[in-house]
């Protein structure tokens, strides 16, 4: 099937869903505003690869190879032949409408437009397009490159060859797909989470037990590979902020109301890995 796929944001999501598809044998167009950004980008594949060619999970002439199938660009029209496009940019509606709206007018008419939110209704995202049937989610996990779980998530209008075709592309670059019917905010795994962490932060805010011993139960008492703190400090702590509000104001519901302790958190800085300090120092 391999064909041409556009990436839309060069961060840690774009970048990671640009890498698999490359090394599936996908020609691959990786768009940001700027220079430094895809750099940033294409950088941060090398490193991925080279690891795995240090670990012999790769042949080390593999790097190369699917550094060659990736073309950096600025330019948003490079989606023009693309078969199928995967919007990763910031977790914001008016971002995402801005990159549709152009896209719409850009792609070819039978490419399928995806977008790898994580919590905001596809529904919204597809309606500023003329091709809402075109218009799927697809929610790859971080790090793209280990995760094998991709969401794919069906807006109102999404068309059974769309859903087909993102389908065939994601088991294609190596995903286990589940299918979301419906998409209410958050789908089915950042609602989980985003209820999960709500009720841990709010244990640990009141003093019930230390962060550490919350994601220990979960690990031990649960199986999960990670506990939710953990997990928060690994995503970082505004995107999953980010995610509670957004299906706080689908829902209306309190269980997804953000904690004061992830609020302040989040206003001081403190967002996990990524500035050193979260419910964990690192």
């Amino acid at each position: 099937m391999a064909g041409r796929l556009a990436v839309v944001g060069a961060g840690l999501m774009g970048s990671g869903i640009a890498q698999v598809a490359a090394q599936a044998g996908w020609q691959v167009t990786l768009r940001d505003l700027d220079d430094a950004a895809t750099k940033r980008g294409v950088d941060g594949i090398r490193k991925s690869l080279e690891k795995f060619a240090e670990k012999g999970k790769i042949e080390a002439a593999e790097v190369e190879a699917t550094l060659g199938r990736i073309t950096p660009t600025t330019d948003l029209e490079a989606a023009a032949d693309a078969d199928i496009v995967v919007e990763a940019v910031f977790e914001r509606i008016e971002i995402k409408h801005e990159v549709f709206r152009a896209l719409d007018k850009i792609c070819k008419s039978d490419a399928v437009l995806a977008t790898n939110t994580s919590a905001i209704p596809v529904t919204q995202i597809a309606a500023v397009t003329e091709r809402p049937e075109s218009v799927v989610g697809t929610h790859f996990f971080s790090p793209v490159p280990m995760m094998k779980l991709c969401e794919l998530v069906r807006g109102y209008k999404t068309s059974d060859a769309t859903l087909a075709t993102v389908r065939a592309f994601a088991e294609e670059i190596g995903k286990t797909v589940v299918v979301v019917n419906r998409d209410i905010a958050g789908f089915v795994t950042t609602r989980l989470i985003a209820a999960l962490v709500v009720e841990a932060v709010k244990l640990v805010e009141s003093g019930v037990i230390s962060a550490e011993d919350l994601d220990t139960a979960c690990k031990l008492g649960f199986g999960h590979a990670m506990g939710p703190l953990a997990t928060t400090d690994l995503t970082g702590a505004d995107v999953l902020l980010h995610a509670a509000k957004n299906i706080y104001a689908d829902t209306a519901d309190e269980k997804f109301f953000p904690p004061e302790l992830l609020q302040r958190m989040v206003t001081a800085g403190d967002l996990g890995r990524k500035t050193g300090k979260g419910f964990y120092t690192y």
